[in-house]
């Protein structure tokens, strides 16, 4: 095990997991709604590339309400999380623990910078199918894109542990498999999971058929583990519609921990 590389793997984590929040504030809307630019209470995003990079803290909603007098309202002091809109939390700790599990699985070959690197937008896509069951293209399709390229690029390196053919393969054949899923029941299997699939297929591809087949079963087995213990609580019916993405993404995680220690 390489501690040099875990201990990049979580600093990069931790640089990274911050910058999610905010984002998944933004692409959070309804299909037929733009994108936010704004917090709650109207006040305009801020900062690095057009205010998609920041904190989750409005800084005018925790500013002191002026009083009438024209100085600042002293009855009614700040609340310590005044200003915050979004969790800011969940997403960074969980970016950091997917990075490290996956350096310490794959090692130093070349395919652990492009886990690394696809790990902050697989975390983006679970946390806003898990707020509005939505699956934006935006990040799915170059997902799909960056997975190929990268890992094409990581093929012609010495030392690598799977091979891009196969990653292809594995896109293409766990994407028609979803494709046959939405085709038999449109209902309960939105476009948006299709499309991740795409790039999901090409990662676990990479290692092979098995570690395809093991990662997209898991997905299965998560979802419905979920599922049937939201019916168990009586949280939900069997007709209730679960966002798939997150568990998606959490099998395609089990999947390459598995292929990058039998790689």
């Amino acid at each position: 095990m390489d501690a040099t590389l875990i201990a990049v793997a979580a600093l990069w984590g931790a640089a990274a997991g911050p910058l999610l929040p905010r984002a998944a504030y933004r692409f959070a809307v309804e299909p037929e709604e733009p994108w936010r630019d704004a917090c709650p209470a109207g006040h305009t995003l801020t900062g690095p590339a057009r205010g998609w990079l920041g904190s989750t803290r409005c800084a005018a909603c925790a500013a002191p309400v002026p009083s009438l007098t024209g100085g600042a309202a002293p009855e009614a002091p700040a609340p310590a999380r005044q200003g915050r809109y979004a969790p800011a939390v969940v997403a960074p700790v969980v970016t950091v623990l997917a990075c490290v599990a996956l350096a310490a699985a794959t090692g130093a070959r070349p395919e652990a910078v492009v886990w690394l690197l696809l790990t902050p937008v697989a975390v983006l896509l679970a946390v806003i199918d898990r707020r509005v069951h939505r699956l934006p293209d935006t990040l799915t399709l170059p997902l799909a894109g960056a997975a190929a390229v990268l890992l094409g690029g990581a093929a012609l390196l010495p030392g690598t542990g799977g091979s891009w053919t196969s990653a292809l393969l594995g896109g293409v054949a766990l994407g028609g498999f979803y494709v046959l899923l939405f085709l038999i029941n449109p209902n309960g299997m939105g476009f948006g999971d299709v499309k991740l699939a795409l790039g999901l297929g090409v990662a676990l591809g990479w290692y092979g058929w098995a570690v395809l087949f093991a990662g997209g079963f898991a997905g299965f087995l998560l979802g419905a583990l979920y599922g049937t213990g939201l019916v168990l609580l009586r949280r939900a019916g069997r007709r209730t519609g679960i966002p798939f993405g997150p568990f998606m993404i959490a099998g395609a995680l089990v999947g390459l921990l598995f292929g990058g220690l039998a790689a």
